[in-house]
């Protein structure tokens, strides 16, 4: 409360309110309760056992996105990249991440609960949960994963 009464102070009465959407743009709000989010699979794109919420939006298409995405201990992601920026908040556990196109457990950085990363598109990178880790990315849809090693991709494989 003494933040919104700072900004009312210092910018004035209109800092505080919410700025109008543009010209043809429907205002909304979302609130997703950690008690009221609903967990499913996760897209094919990444390797089974993730969990996946969607917060906003739709990653499959053209526009913003925000998801959760719920792993496993140990759950790894081979190295990959994506064609638009990826922004990453690790919510809870930990998250491994290392760059390139091997997978090299012994050249990646945790990426401990609180830990925001944005990853530029084209970045090869991998990664691995340590304890049942969560993370929350957002950016602008589609969100498409592209694996380095086309035999990682788990869309490829046969059941």
């Amino acid at each position: 409360m003494r933040c919104l009464i700072a900004a009312v102070l210092v910018f004035g009465p209109g800092a505080a309110a919410a700025q109008d959407p543009p010209t043809g743009e429907a205002s909304h709000a979302i609130v997703a309760t950690p008690d009221r989010i609903t967990w499913g699979p996760a897209p094919p794109a990444l390797p089974p056992g993730a969990r996946v919420a969607v917060l906003e939006g739709n990653p499959s298409e053209a526009g913003p996105f925000t998801m959760r995405v719920n792993l496993p201990d140990r759950y790894r992601i081979p190295p990959h990249h994506h064609p638009s920026t990826e922004h990453v908040t690790v919510l809870s556990g930990t998250f491994n991440v290392g760059m390139g196109e091997k997978f090299d457990a012994t050249a990646m950085t945790p990426l401990p609960a609180g830990t925001f990363a944005a990853l530029s598109p084209g970045v090869r990178h991998f990664a691995e949960a340590r304890g049942e880790t969560i993370l929350q990315l957002h950016g602008v849809g589609p969100w498409e994963l592209t694996y380095v090693n086309p035999a990682d991709d788990p869309r490829r494989r046969t059941p």
